[in-house]
């Protein structure tokens, strides 16, 4: 990704990471659960064991497919490694107000989902 395409950096205490316009790492492999942590509060938002358990299933999902999932996949991949009651669409919006596949790829270190404006 061109410098150009850079809008900030985010300081996570251990360093700084650059992040894109939309707030999502320019450098996926800078991930790390502190720059987790750090993205949630920066949206006022404090990371749960739950919050985690969607975050290691959409790493997974990002390892397996090369791609971040859009709200269907990700609902299902949810679904199948956590059980059918948090593998649910309500779910995931109390965990990830506003768009769930957006907000938990951006926290996970992933690149925005292709299907989600």
């Amino acid at each position: 990704m061109a410098s150009s395409e850079i809008a900030r950096y985010l300081d996570t205490g251990n360093g700084r990471v650059a992040l894109d316009p939309e707030g999502y790492l320019v450098e996926l492999s800078e991930w790390t659960p502190a720059v987790a942590e750090a993205l949630a509060a920066e949206e006022g938002r404090e990371l749960t064991a739950e919050h985690w358990e969607v975050l290691e299933v959409i790493r997974r999902f990002y390892e397996r497919y090369e791609a971040s999932p859009a709200m269907r996949p990700l609902v299902k991949a949810v679904g199948q490694a956590l059980g059918p009651e948090k593998g649910r669409s309500l779910h995931l919006m109390k965990l990830f107000p506003d768009s769930p596949a957006k907000v938990a790829a951006r926290l996970a270190g992933l690149p925005k989902p292709a299907n989600c404006l």
